[in-house]
C-alpha cells in the first residue's frame, strides 16, 4: 500500500508528464469538438407511410398535398435564376479553366444579361415568345450552355438538348421531330454535321445556327449555299442588344425542355417536362435535406455529368435556387481529378462509374497485406462513426488513411449525391466512411424528370433507393406474368405527381403505354417495399437494364445483331446495373467452326477448338466487326466472350418451350465464366 501511495504521490519524469498532457489535452479537444451525431427527420423504421389507393408517400412529406416549389419566388426555372441573382448579391455564377489555369467566373447578372441578348436576337430572327417554340442546344457542358437555355427560358421557349452519342440519325429525327430553326452548337464540327444533313435533305426546316467557337468563312459560306444562317454567339448577343425586347417569362405549368431519351429498340423519345416538373423536383431535395444541409451561395458544385440528362438539369435548379456557383470541367474526363483539386467542389453529383474507380483505385494502392489490413480498419472504423450519425473528416483516420482520397475530390466536398444507375454497397459504404460528408443515393427516371425516391438523412444502411421524395407518390402494381404481387409488397414502380413529365412529344401512342389515365407514371422497373419504409430495385419488366454509366440496354436487339456472324449458333448478351460494359456466352456452329478455325492455321476436335485462344480472339473480332455494321453503338459491344460448347436448349433449361432464352437462367448457369470475364477485362 505504501508503495502504491509513494509511486502515485512522487514527481513524475517530465517526458512522461508531457506525454500524459499530450494525451489529456488531446482526448480533451476530441470531445469537445466531436461532431454532433445527425439527427434523422423521420423515424428510420417508418421512413414511407401509406396513402389512398395503396400507394407510399416519404414521411418526410406531412400531408398528401405534392411540394410544388420550396420558395414561393421561384416557381419557374427562369425564377430560380433570377432567386439566385437576387440572394447572391450578384454574385459569381458561372466558372470555366483552360488548362493550368484558375477558374474563371462570369457573374449572375453577366449570364442573365447575355441570356436576355441571346434570347432578343432569337426574336429578332423569327421566334415568339411562347413554350411552342424549340431551340437546339448540341454542345458539352459550358458556361454558354446555360445561357443557351436561360435564354429560351427567359422568354418561354423551350430547350432542346441534342448530345453525340444519339449519333447522326437520331440527331436529324429530334430536329425534324421538334420542327427545330435554331441549334446552338459549340464547334464547327457539330454544325457540319448539321448542315450535311441539311444537304442530304434529311434535316428539314433548320434555319440558323449559333457557333459558341470560332469558325472559319467557308462554314459560313457553305451555310448560305443552303439556307441556314451561321452566326458567332457574340455576334448573335450583340444583335440581341441592338434589338433588345424585355423578358416574357414562363409560367409554371410552361413547358421548359424536351428530353430525348437513347431509345434502345427504335427512335429517340422526347420527354416533355414543365417548369413546375423541374421545380418541383429540385424542391423535393432541398425539402428533403433541409434541417441537416442547406446550400448557400458559398457552395459550389462541378458540372461534367451531360447537361442533356436531368439529373444534372435537377442538380442545377439546386445550386441556382441558393445563388450558388457552378465550375465546368474542361470537357476531359482525364483532367476531372484536376479540375476538382482546382475549384474544390462542396456539391458532388455522381454516377457509379466513377466511384466505382476510385474504390477501385484506393483498393489497388493498398498492395501489401498490412496496407489492406489498415484500410479495412479504417474503413471499418469510420464507419461504426457513420452509423452513429457522426460524419466528419478530422478523425485519426482522416488524418492516417482519408486524405488522400478526400482531397481527390477536392478536399472540401460537403454533400454527394449518385444517381442514373445502382451503386454497389460495399462502393457505398466506402464513400460513406473515405470521404467524411454525407453520401446520398436517388432512384428516378427522365419521365419522372429525374427522381422519385431519395435516402433518408441519418440512413447509412445500403441495398435500397431511400423513400418517395415530397413531389410524389409511389405505388406498386401486379406484373402477374412475373409472380410479382403488390399484396407481396412487390410489383412494377408506378409514379405520380408534381414531378411527372406531360408525355412524349407528339406520340400519342408512346404516351400511352407509359402514362396511364390516372397520372401513374409507369416505369418499367420492378421494386420491394423494405419494412423500413424504403424501396428496393428487384428486377426490370422488359429485357431491358442500365450499365453503371446510366445507358439503357436491350440485349435482345444486340443478340440479333451477332447471330449473323458465321461461326455463332447461339449468343447470350450479359450486363447488369452494377457493370459498365457488356460480355458474351456464344454457342459455336460445329459445322462452321472447323472452317473458320482453319483460316487461321488451327485445327482440332470441335471441343478443342472451343477452348483455343486464337479461335475465341477472332469469334470476338468477327462480332465486333459485325455490330459496328449492325450499327451498335460502343457500349452496346461485348468487352469479352466465353465460348460453351453444348447448345442451349429446352432440355437443359435454358430455352423456354418457344426456343426464347431463359436469361435468368442463362446468367445463374454461366455465373462463373461471366465473374471471370470482367475479372479478365478489370473494370
Amino acid at each position: 500500500m505504501l508503495f502504491i501511495l509513494n509511486f502515485l504521490f512522487s514527481p513524475l519524469p517530465t517526458p512522461v508528464v508531457i506525454s500524459l498532457l499530450t494525451v489529456g489535452i488531446t482526448v480533451f479537444l476530441w470531445l469537445v469538438n466531436k461532431p454532433r451525431p445527425v439527427c434523422p427527420l423521420v423515424d428510420l423504421e417508418k421512413q414511407s407511410v401509406g396513402v389512398q389507393g395503396g400507394a407510399r408517400r416519404g414521411a418526410v412529406q406531412r400531408n398528401d398535398d405534392f411540394i410544388n416549389y420550396y420558395y414561393s419566388d421561384a416557381t419557374t426555372v427562369y425564377e430560380v435564376f433570377q432567386r439566385g441573382l437576387r440572394v447572391s448579391d450578384n454574385g459569381p455564377c458561372l466558372g470555366s479553366r483552360k488548362p493550368n489555369q484558375p477558374y474563371r467566373w462570369l457573374s449572375y447578372k453577366q449570364v442573365s444579361d447575355r441570356a436576355e441578348y441571346l434570347g432578343s436576337c432569337l426574336l429578332y430572327k423569327g421566334y415568339k415568345p411562347s413554350p411552342d417554340q424549340f431551340v437546339g442546344i448540341f454542345a458539352q457542358n459550358r458556361p454558354e450552355w446555360i445561357i443557351a437555355e436561360l435564354a429560351c427560358y427567359t422568354y418561354s421557349m423551350v430547350a432542346v438538348p441534342l448530345y453525340d452519342t444519339l449519333g447522326a440519325e437520331a440527331i436529324v429525327y429530334i430536329v425534324n421531330k421538334a420542327e427545330i430553326a435554331t441549334v446552338i452548337c459549340d464547334t464547327p464540327q457539330k454544325a457540319n454535321v448539321l448542315l450535311e444533313n441539311v444537304e442530304k435533305g434529311l434535316t428539314l426546316g433548320l434555319k440558323m445556327i449559333i457557333l459558341m467557337d470560332p469558325f472559319e468563312d467557308s462554314l459560313k459560306e457553305k451555310g448560305e449555299k443552303l439556307g441556314v444562317d451561321i452566326l458567332s454567339l457574340y455576334d448573335a448577343e450583340t444583335l440581341g442588344k441592338e434589338n433588345f425586347k424585355k423578358p416574357v417569362p414562363p409560367k409554371p405549368e410552361d413547358l421548359s425542355i424536351v428530353c430525348f431519351t437513347s431509345g434502345t429498340t427504335g427512335d429517340p423519345k422526347g420527354a416533355m417536362l414543365t417548369h413546375r416538373n423541374v421545380v418541383a423536383n429540385s424542391a423535393s431535395f432541398l425539402k428533403c435535406v433541409e434541417n441537416v444541409f442547406m446550400p448557400t451561395c458559398e457552395d459550389v458544385t462541378i458540372s461534367y455529368l451531360p447537361l442533356a440528362h436531368m439529373f444534372e438539369r435537377v442538380v442545377q435548379a439546386v445550386v441556382y435556387t441558393v445563388g450558388a456557383k457552378v465550375g465546368f470541367f474542361q470537357g476531359d474526363v482525364r483532367l476531372l481529378p484536376d479540375d476538382m483539386k482546382t475549384l474544390q467542389p462542396t456539391v458532388f453529383p455522381v454516377v457509379p462509374r466513377l466511384l466505382n474507380r476510385l474504390y477501385d483505385k484506393v483498393h489497388s494502392e493498398a498492395k501489401t497485406p498490412f496496407k489492406k489490413f489498415m484500410l479495412n480498419l479504417a474503413i471499418s472504423a469510420k464507419f461504426s462513426e457513420v452509423k452513429q450519425g457522426i460524419v466528419r473528416q478530422d478523425s485519426i483516420w482522416d488524418t492516417l488513411i482519408f486524405k488522400k482520397v478526400q482531397a481527390g475530390v477536392g478536399g472540401k466536398v460537403r454533400l454527394m449525391v449518385t444517381g442514373a444507375a445502382p451503386i454497389s454497397s460495399p462502393v457505398l459504404v466506402f464513400l460513406r466512411a473515405a470521404l467524411g460528408c454525407p453520401v446520398y443515393e436517388a432512384y428516378g427516371q427522365t419521365e419522372c424528370t429525374a427522381g422519385c425516391t431519395f435516402s433518408s438523412p441519418g440512413d447509412w444502411t445500403t441495398g435500397h433507393v431511400g423513400a418517395p421524395l415530397a413531389c410524389n407518390e409511389v405505388k406498386l402494381e401486379d406484373v402477374v406474368d412475373m409472380n410479382y404481387f403488390s399484396v407481396d409488397g412487390e410489383g412494377e414502380i408506378c409514379i405520380r405527381g408534381t414531378n411527372v413529365f406531360k408525355g412524349y412529344l407528339k406520340d400519342p401512342e408512346k404516351t400511352a403505354e407509359t402514362l396511364d389515365k390516372d397520372g401513374w407514371l409507369h416505369t418499367g422497373d420492378i421494386g420491394r417495399w423494405l419494412p423500413n419504409g424504403t424501396l428496393k430495385i428487384i428486377d426490370r419488366k422488359k429485357n431491358i437494364f442500365k450499365l453503371a454509366q446510366g445507358e439503357y440496354i436491350a440485349p435482345e436487339k444486340i443478340e440479333n445483331v451477332y447471330i449473323r456472324s458465321g461461326p455463332i449458333s447461339q449468343v447470350f448478351v450479359h450486363g447488369d446495373s452494377l457493370r459498365s460494359s457488356l460480355v458474351g456466352v456464344i454457342v459455336p456452329d460445329p459445322d462452321v467452326l472447323p472452317k473458320f478455325a482453319a483460316k487461321f492455321g488451327v485445327q482440332g476436335s470441335y471441343e478443342d477448338l472451343c477452348l483455343n485462344g486464337l479461335v475465341k480472339k477472332n469469334i470476338l473480332e468477327d462480332m465486333l466487326k459485325i455490330g459496328r455494321e449492325g450499327g451498335l453503338k460502343s457500349f452496346e459491344q461485348v468487352k469479352d466472350i466465353y465460348i460453351h460448347p453444348e447448345a442451349f436448349s429446352i432440355e437443359n433449361g435454358l430455352l423456354t418451350p418457344t426456343l426464347k432464352a431463359k436469361r435468368a437462367e442463362l446468367a445463374k448457369y454461366f455465373r462463373s465464366q461471366i465473374d471471370n470475364l470482367y475479372e479478365i477485362i478489370k473494370e
